[in-house]
């Protein structure tokens, strides 16, 4: 049955595509996290940090959630990250890249048009135009405009348009979830160093205390006082919490190159000095809903991209088994002399319409269909996995978090039980009551309740870190979207 170009263009434009039509995956059957940890009146209010947190369950998340923190320095930190670090950049091309191929394949929806122009000289043999022609030398000129159009009747051409849109809006996602962890590891990097920069001040607060106690027993002993074997356990735990500095300040460069790095400058760059008196905790924490989630996360979002990509694969691979039926045409002209190309003497030109059908190729149309859907089923369970991972990230923050809490109380017990048991354990040393061992003892206790104190504050710093990117980062509310997003949603003016 013949069909009438006029009726092709129809049955092109007809909006009917072979393949499915992608449905995005039903929101999570889940209505909670886990096992809820549920809001609660703090704990321990005279305690830094160790009030129970306050979940509000239904709440967004603001889009610049580092500002909850209450520091300008974090604040600028991570203003100088967005704008430097190299891996943004990439994404932002990336995305670009991704946009412009899209615009690439829609140019198969349109005529593909091509001038061709040719000047040869050449030897022509007189056998060619008769018996006892002579040859003759000549000049050939010819111009002409090829015309061809594929009509994409099963669609083919416009799922394959489909899958790279899916992808670019897949790499928009990957953007998205490159800031989240951007701004993620500089507050948690931040929060290493004020940790690490508190853990080596009190150090070395506690080592020049038992310098100064170390100098009186000295004194003490050269009165005959006290005994050598005094002196010399003074020395040694001197010497023993001296020794716990240098790793300290390994971890303290290590964590300083790392801010250096994620802020987009070389390791030497002064990194700012940072405690933990400089952040404030949040003690109010929205959480979004389990359904919001598989919507918000952008990894969520950029597999979902990816599951639609591979459902146009299948159109594609679909149309391929499939006619392709295409339209070609040419006019121009062919002379001996330039001038005479315009001539309608020597004007040519032809029209043609062409089906193809694929019959035989050894059964590899069907093979790449049958490829295709299984890789549809592959991007579907690792769509799955994704938000299976999601799930339990919000679930490990929350119940991190009410356990920071709790833990941070007991530190804060324990270290002021250490503290009073210190001071009474000096006076009684000063008026000669106990022995050496025990201000030793009572010294090590206390250092130790100062350090894991500090470790515990600053993990609840690092979780409440952690809950904020595991809930998505809040990108979708983030005032300076328009600013972020400049680079990537505008192509370069030097392409």
């Amino acid at each position: 049955m013949r069909l009438s170009t006029h009726g092709l263009l129809l049955l092109s434009l007809s909006g009917c595509a072979v393949g499915p039509n992608f449905k995005p995956p039903a929101p999570p059957a889940s209505d909670v996290y886990g096992d809820e940890v549920q809001s609660g009146p703090a704990e321990n209010d005279a305690a830094a940090g160790g009030g129970k947190p306050r979940f509000h369950f239904g709440e967004d998340l603001a889009g610049e959630w580092w500002t909850l923190f209450g520091s300008p320095k974090l604040n600028a930190l991570i203003r100088e990250a967005m704008l430097n670090y190299p891996d943004i950049a990439a994404q932002q091309a990336a995305l670009r890249a991704a946009r412009e191929n899209v615009r690439a394949q829609q140019g198969g929806y349109f005529p593909q048009i091509q001038g061709m122009g040719s000047a040869t000289r050449e030897k022509i043999s007189g056998a060619s135009l008769g018996s006892g022609s002579p040859g003759f030398i000549t000049n050939i000129f010819q111009a002409n405009v090829n015309v061809s159009y594929t009509f994409d009747v099963f669609g083919g051409q416009r799922r394959a348009v489909e899958g790279l849109q899916a992808q670019a809006a897949a790499q928009n996602f990957k953007l998205e979830a490159s800031y989240v962890t951007l701004t993620s590891n500089v507050a948690s990097t931040a929060v290493q160093l004020a940790a690490l920069g508190d853990q080596i001040a009190a150090t070395r607060e506690i080592a020049a205390l038992e310098q100064q106690q170390l100098a009186l027993v000295e004194r003490q002993a050269a009165l005959g006082s006290r005994t050598r074997a005094d002196v010399l356990q003074l020395q040694a735990n001197l010497a023993s919490v001296r020794a716990t500095l240098p790793p300290l300040e390994q971890q303290l460069a290590v964590a300083g190159h790392q801010l250096a790095a994620l802020t987009g400058h070389f390791p030497r760059a002064a990194r700012p000095a940072f405690a933990l008196s400089d952040l404030n905790l949040p003690e109010d924490l929205p959480v979004s809903l389990p359904a919001s989630l598989a919507a918000q996360r952008p990894d969520i979002k950029a597999q979902e991209m990816a599951l639609r990509q591979a459902s146009a694969g299948i159109g594609v691979a679909t149309a391929n088994m499939l006619p392709q039926v295409t339209l070609t045409g040419a006019y121009g002209g062919e002379a001996w002399h330039l001038a005479e190309l315009a001539a309608p003497g020597f004007s040519a030109w032809n029209i043609a319409a062409g089906i193809t059908q694929p019959l035989f190729q050894g059964g590899a149309l069907r093979a790449r269909r049958r490829a295709a859907i299984d890789e549809f089923d592959q991007a579907n369970a690792q769509y799955r996995l994704i938000v299976l991972q999601a799930f339990q990230n919000v679930a490990d923050a929350l119940t991190a978090l009410d356990n920071d809490a709790r833990a941070v109380t007991a530190e804060d017990v324990a270290l002021k039980a250490a503290k009073a048991n210190l001071d009474l354990i000096q006076r009684q040393y000063d008026f000669g009551a106990v022995d050496t061992v025990s201000l030793l003892t009572s010294q090590q206790t206390y250092q130790q309740a100062r350090i894991a104190y500090i470790r515990a504050a600053s993990n609840r710093y690092t979780d409440t870190v952690a809950l904020f990117q595991s809930l998505g980062g809040g990108w979708w509310n983030r005032r300076d979207e328009g600013t972020l997003q400049a680079a990537a949603s505008n192509s370069r003016d030097d392409l």
